[in-house]
């Protein structure tokens, strides 16, 4: 559904715009009580904002760790594929969470991807049709205090050669 509306709304608006205000708008990401609050135009960088509300405050009074955590998984991975295009596959594939500090007033995050990496990206899955890489972002209070890092680890695949290996899973199971 997200990339049939993307594919049309493109159309009449920048990707970026339509990042922004399709995680805001969407159920998925509003649940998290998170917002992007800034996409660049190459989409390289996004920056969001968590706010402690009532919906998020845990019972020590500070945001809720999932919240934190929420709020930061799907974006390093949407990113990605919207930067790569159709002809790759990209997939969350662990995080490892470190709970520094108790968030009790609003945080802000930035994931950001170099044109450097995404060309180093698309050279290594040219070479190996499959590769992991390590992203890490950290949730930062207004005076750039860590609140807690997240280190994600990403697949990301030829498309076509993530076809078939799909086939020969689905064969051998």
């Amino acid at each position: 559904m997200y990339k049939i509306a993307t594919a049309f709304l493109t159309r009449f608006f920048k990707p970026s715009t339509i990042y922004k205000h399709g995680f805001n708008w969407s159920p998925m990401y509003r649940r998290t009580t998170a917002r992007l609050i800034e996409v660049s135009d190459d989409l390289h960088k996004v920056v969001i904002s968590l706010n402690l509300n009532w919906k998020n405050k845990n019972y020590a009074g500070s945001i809720f760790g999932g919240s934190m955590l929420a709020a930061t998984d799907p974006i390093f991975m949407i990113q990605l594929i919207q930067i790569l295009g159709d002809d790759y596959v990209v997939w969350d594939k662990a995080v490892e969470a470190r709970y520094r500090k108790p968030a009790k007033k609003r945080i802000f995050g930035e994931f950001i991807f170099s044109e450097e990496e995404i060309n180093q990206i698309k050279i290594d899955v040219a070479n190996n049709s499959e590769i992991d890489i390590i992203k890490t972002m950290s949730l930062v209070d207004e005076k750039q205090n860590r609140i807690a890092t997240f280190k994600k680890t990403l697949y990301i695949a030829n498309k076509q050669y993530y076809k078939v290996k799909l086939k020969q899973q689905r064969a051998n199971s």
